[in-house]
């Protein structure tokens, strides 16, 4: 596994080591000591998976109670996926970072505690797994606006399928204090 920093300080592109043959294919998607050497600690309690078709667009969202670092890949078509730093004192904070994950590059992004996570799919469906360092709380979720101007995410579409919570997220300027991550 290679484990690949990237903009935003502890959000990890991790590349598996793929085994393919006439056969198929065999990779390693989780490995506890290999990813405590490239430090991250956190430990996974929750599985999920979701299936999405062509122009959806899942996001931004983020818990504020049981917050959750997200280890992220696409086992069918391809997605855009991205985080955004919302951690209050960071200096990166309201910046993103993206990738494209897909079956095909079998690639997986770490997201930490205090970052917002979305995706939008590319292909004609995707299917999205992740692992989260802590139970869903629906008390505890938020979101930020897909197309906050102030952030200026570049989607490849103007007008994504959402879901109408996503649809209502607030901007990030209208956040209350206390629904921005310490």
């Amino acid at each position: 596994m290679e484990f690949i920093p990237t903009d935003l300080e502890d959000v990890i592109v991790i590349r598996p080591l793929i085994f393919e043959d006439k056969r198929g294919f065999f990779t390693e998607t989780f490995r506890l000591n290999k990813f405590h050497k490239a430090g991250i600690r956190k430990p996974f309690v929750q599985d999920n998976l979701s299936r999405s078709v062509r122009g959806t667009l899942r996001g931004l969202h983020y818990q504020i109670i049981n917050p959750q670092a997200k280890l992220v890949m696409v086992t069918e078509g391809e997605i855009l996926d991205l985080a955004v730093d919302l951690r209050r004192n960071s200096p990166n904070f309201g910046k993103y970072v993206s990738c494209r994950l897909s079956e095909e590059n079998k690639e997986m992004l770490y997201i930490p505690e205090g970052f917002a996570h979305g995706f939008f799919v590319l292909s004609e469906r995707a299917t999205f797994l992740y692992k989260c360092s802590d139970y869903y709380n629906p008390a505890g979720e938020r979101g930020i606006r897909w197309n906050d101007p102030k952030i200026g995410i570049e989607w490849p579409v103007d007008e994504p399928v959402l879901s109408d919570k996503d649809k209502n997220l607030p901007l990030l300027s209208e956040l209350a204090d206390n629904d921005i991550p310490a």
